[in-house]
């Protein structure tokens, strides 16, 4: 699909700017899914470690500023606009403003890599509800596809790797154990998509690139929620860095993967909790960056844009191939 497009829509999942939005901001996360409100208030304190506030906001004024000149470079002149699934900027008023400015047919940019309910159908289904509730003109979205395959995105999560790596002694390193970890999701939300077998060929291209061997690598999973009962994807990291620890291996190196920007699950699952694990098993863990605001990531969703207004080439590496433009109606259901 290519096309005449007038604007650019980040679409972001959100987060809270001050300690007395942690709570709303949560329940707008959970809502419909029946979470007990216990557990709201043990996730709340999670953001206590950061002053009440995510810094995920940040992280996206960041990459818009990183965007926009390489865009500009490239000479697409599309006016960005931002909204987000739980927080604000929220969607429905990004909508507003871009009706409002008249824009008509709008390219959607979804802050994630990888083809799941979470991450891919259930933010188009939020966008579809915010052209509902805008009262007149709402512009038409089309979503760019996933890019967990792009080399761009290859390259700039190797790159933190490799610096991860170049901190740990040099007659050790050899000897170091990468941990990849994702947002893990329900089992049976897992069966209806890609997402676990994207993360596993993302994480196969990284080491490939670095020329690391199976071995030396696995892919784990972090912040699971919901009912203790119902089975998610696992590992779990800190069950994993267990594992690791039996085996002799001292030095471990987390790259989480699944993740675009350092946010609060980032930061408390891996550098609090799974830090504080690795302490109390005698391992050496550092935590490789995300992609954030490398200059490879944003020259990928650079690239991106670009395939879509120009018939660019499109790239990916891999065993995959390029992802869909347009998603069948079947794709990635909720279970």
């Amino acid at each position: 699909m290519v096309g005449d497009y007038d604007a650019l829509l980040i679409v972001g999942f959100g987060g809270p700017e001050r300690r007395e939005d942690v709570m709303p901001f949560l329940e707008n996360v959970t809502r419909g899914r029946n979470v007990p409100h216990e557990r709201l208030l043990s996730v709340a304190e999670h953001y206590d470690h950061f002053g009440g506030k995510s810094p995920i906001n940040d992280q996206v004024r960041a990459l818009i500023a990183a965007l926009e000149p390489e865009l500009k470079g490239r000479r697409i002149e599309l006016p960005i606009y931002w909204g987000n699934r739980n927080w604000h900027p929220f969607l429905p008023d990004a909508l507003r403003q871009m009706a409002i400015a008249g824009v008509r047919h709008a390219l959607g940019l979804v802050l994630a890599a990888y083809s799941s309910y979470s991450s891919c159908r259930q933010y188009r289904e939020d966008v579809v509800r915010a052209q509902a509730a805008v009262e007149t003109g709402a512009p038409s979205v089309d979503k760019i596809r996933v890019f967990y395959n792009h080399p761009g995105f290859i390259a700039a999560n190797a790159d933190h790797l490799h610096e991860a790596l170049a901190k740990i002694p040099a007659d050790r390193r050899e000897s170091a154990h990468i941990v990849f970890t994702a947002h893990s999701i329900p089992v049976s939300m897992a069966r209806n998509c890609r997402y676990e077998n994207q993360l596993r060929e993302a994480c196969r291209l990284v080491c490939e690139r670095l020329v690391i061997p199976e071995a030396r690598y696995a892919l784990a999973f972090q912040s699971r929620s919901g009912r203790p009962g119902d089975p998610w994807l696992e590992p779990d990291i800190c069950d994993h860095l267990g594992v690791l620890a039996t085996r002799g291996v001292r030095n471990v190196v987390v790259v989480p993967i699944g993740f675009l920007s350092d946010h609060v699950e980032v930061l408390y699952d891996l550098d609090f909790e799974a830090q504080q694990k690795s302490g109390e098993l005698g391992l050496t863990m550092l935590r490789a960056s995300t992609v954030g605001t490398h200059p490879a990531f944003v020259a990928t969703l650079a690239d991106l844009i670009a395939e879509r207004l120009n018939n660019s080439p499109r790239q990916a590496i891999g065993l995959d191939g390029p992802s869909h433009d347009v998603c069948p109606a079947d794709c990635c259901p909720l279970r």
